[in-house]
C-alpha cells in the first residue's frame, strides 16, 4: 500500500461526503430566510410555518455539515504536511478569514435566530436569518478563493531560501479570475439544491392523503417556489458554467482536453456526446460528436482551436520536466484520468439538466391548483433532490481529478504534496476511522430528517416577534 494512494481515497472521502451538505445548507438558508421575510410581508401564517419546518432541517444539515467540515482542515496537517508548508502562507489566509469572519458571523447570528423567536422584533429576526446566509456566501468565497489558488496560482512569489509560496497580493488571491465565476457557479448549483429539497419535502406531504385539506395550499405554494428557484438557478449555472468552462480551457487546458478525451488537437474541435476509448484511457475507440460545438463552448468562436492530451502532454514535459508523480496517473505525465474527467463531466451537466426538467414538469403539473398526478412523476420528485445533490458531487471530482497530477498547477504535483513523515497504516487507520465516523453520522442525519420531515410544518401560535417594537422582558426561548 502507498500513503499517497490511501491519503488521496481518505480526502476524496471525506470532502465529497462534507459537500453534500453544503449545498443543502447554503439554498435552504436563503430559502428559510424567503420564508420568514414573506411572512413578514403578508402575516400569513402559511409562511411562518414554513419558516419553522424548513428551518428544522436546516439547523440538522448545517449541524452535521460543521462537524464534517472540521476534518478537512485537519487532514492539511495529518496527510498533507509537505502541501501545507509550500503554500500554508498563501493557502492559509483566505481560510483564517473564513473561520474568523463567515463561520462567526453564521453561528452569532444563527444563535439569535433559534433563541430570538420570543426576544427580538420581528423584522430583527429575519435579519438575523439573512446574516447567516450572508455568512454561508462569505464562508463559501473564501475556501473557493483558496480552492482557485490551486487551480490558477496568483498573488504569490516564490522564496528560494525557504522553498515555499508567499503571498504578495491578497487582494490578486480573492479575485482570481477562476474564483470570479467559480463562485457564482457553486452558490446557483447550492440554491438548486436546497430548492430540490424544499420541492420534494413539500411535494410528499402535497399528495399524502393524511394531509390535512388547509394545509394543502401551504405545501403546494411550498412546491412552487421551489421548482421555481432550481429553474432559475439551473438557468444561472448553466450560464456560468459556460464561462467557467472557457476560464479553464484558458488556465488549464489539460483538464478541457480530458474532459472531451481530445487526444490531438483540433481546429475547429467537436463536442464528444459518447465515447469509448482504451481502458488505460490512452486514445479513443468510438465516438459521437457534434461538430464545432467544443471550439464554441471553449473559446467563444465556432472553429476556435482546442489543444488536445498529446499536444499538452508534450508542452508540459519539455516546460516543467518529467513529473515525478506520472507513475500514479494514467496514462503517463501530466495526465489525469480520462475516463473519471469525460464521465464526471457528463454526469454533471446531464443531472443538472435532469433537475431543471423535473423542476419544470412540477410547475406545469401544479399551475392553476392542480393536485399532480401520476406514478412518473412522483418518482421523479423523489429522484430530484438527489440529481442537484450528486451534480454537484461529480463536478467537484472533476474539478480535482482533472486538475491531476498537480496539487498546485504548475507549482507541486500531488505526489510532492503527502506528508512524507505519515506511514501508510496510519493513513489507513484514520481512513477507517473517518469512514466509519461519517457511516454513523450519516444514520444519524437521515433517521433524524425522516423524523421531522413525517411531523411537517406545526401548528404555530403568534410570537412576540410580530410585535416590531419587540417583546416585554422575557427569557430567552429556544423555539423548537
Amino acid at each position: 500500500m502507498d500513503p499517497l494512494d490511501i491519503a488521496r481515497w481518505q480526502f476524496a472521502i471525506t470532502t465529497v461526503y462534507h459537500f453534500m451538505f453544503v449545498p443543502i445548507s447554503i439554498g435552504l438558508s436563503a430559502i428559510v430566510a424567503g420564508y420568514e421575510t414573506a411572512w413578514l410581508r403578508t402575516g400569513h401564517e402559511k409562511w411562518l410555518r414554513l419558516t419553522k419546518f424548513f428551518g428544522k432541517l436546516f439547523l440538522i444539515n448545517f449541524a452535521i455539515g460543521v462537524v464534517t467540515g472540521i476534518v478537512q482542515e485537519f487532514q492539511f496537517g495529518m496527510n498533507w504536511s509537505d502541501y501545507s508548508r509550500f503554500v500554508g502562507d498563501v493557502f492559509g489566509a483566505p481560510l483564517a478569514v473564513e473561520g474568523l469572519l463567515a463561520f462567526f458571523l453564521e453561528s452569532t447570528f444563527l444563535g439569535l435566530w433559534i433563541f430570538g423567536w420570543d426576544r427580538l422584533p420581528a423584522k430583527v429576526h429575519a435579519a438575523c436569518i439573512w446574516l447567516v446566509h450572508v455568512g454561508t456566501l462569505f464562508s463559501a468565497y473564501f475556501i473557493l478563493a483558496a480552492n482557485s489558488f490551486m487551480q490558477h496560482p496568483v498573488g504569490y512569489a516564490y522564496n528560494p531560501t525557504t522553498g515555499r509560496a508567499e503571498m504578495d497580493d491578497f487582494a490578486a488571491v480573492l479575485f482570481n479570475k477562476v474564483q470570479l465565476v467559480t463562485f457564482p457557479h457553486v452558490v446557483l448549483s447550492a440554491y438548486m439544491t436546497g430548492a430540490a429539497f424544499v420541492v420534494a419535502v413539500a411535494f410528499w406531504h402535497l399528495v399524502r392523503r393524511s394531509t390535512p385539506e388547509q394545509d394543502v395550499s401551504m405545501y403546494r405554494r411550498a412546491v412552487r417556489t421551489g421548482a421555481a428557484i432550481v429553474m432559475a438557478a439551473g438557468i444561472g449555472v448553466a450560464v456560468s458554467g459556460d464561462v467557467q468552462g472557457k476560464i479553464m480551457t484558458e488556465v488549464q487546458p489539460m483538464k478541457m482536453a480530458a474532459a472531451e478525451a481530445l487526444y490531438d488537437t483540433e481546429a475547429p474541435a467537436d463536442f464528444s456526446l459518447f465515447t469509448l476509448g482504451s481502458l488505460d484511457g490512452t486514445e479513443e475507440k468510438f465516438s459521437i460528436k457534434v461538430p464545432g460545438l467544443l471550439s464554441f463552448l471553449a473559446t467563444g468562436t465556432p472553429d476556435g482551436e482546442v489543444a488536445g492530451i498529446n499536444d499538452l502532454r508534450a508542452t508540459y514535459q519539455e516546460t516543467y520536466g518529467q513529473d515525478p508523480g506520472a507513475t500514479y496517473y494514467s496514462p503517463g505525465s501530466y495526465t489525469p484520468v480520462v475516463p473519471i474527467t469525460y464521465w464526471t463531466f457528463r454526469i454533471m451537466i446531464g443531472l443538472g439538466l435532469a433537475a431543471a426538467a423535473v423542476a419544470a414538469w412540477i410547475l406545469v403539473a401544479t399551475r392553476s391548483d392542480r393536485m399532480p398526478r401520476g406514478r412518473a412523476l412522483m418518482w421523479a420528485v423523489t429522484a430530484l433532490p438527489f440529481l442537484p445533490l450528486l451534480a454537484n458531487s461529480s463536478g467537484w471530482i472533476f474539478t480535482e481529478m482533472g486538475r491531476q497530477p498537480w496539487s498546485v498547477f504548475g507549482l507541486m504535483t500531488t505526489a510532492q504534496a503527502v506528508s512524507s513523515g505519515v506511514s501508510a497504516g496510519e493513513v489507513l487507520t484514520s481512513l477507517i476511522v473517518f469512514t466509519l465516523l461519517y457511516g454513523v453520522l450519516a444514520v444519524v442525519e437521515v433517521r433524524l430528517l425522516l423524523d421531522y420531515i413525517r411531523t411537517g410544518a406545526e401548528p404555530v401560535e403568534p410570537t412576540s416577534s410580530t410585535d416590531p417594537d419587540g417583546a416585554a422582558d422575557k427569557p430567552l426561548a429556544f423555539a423548537y
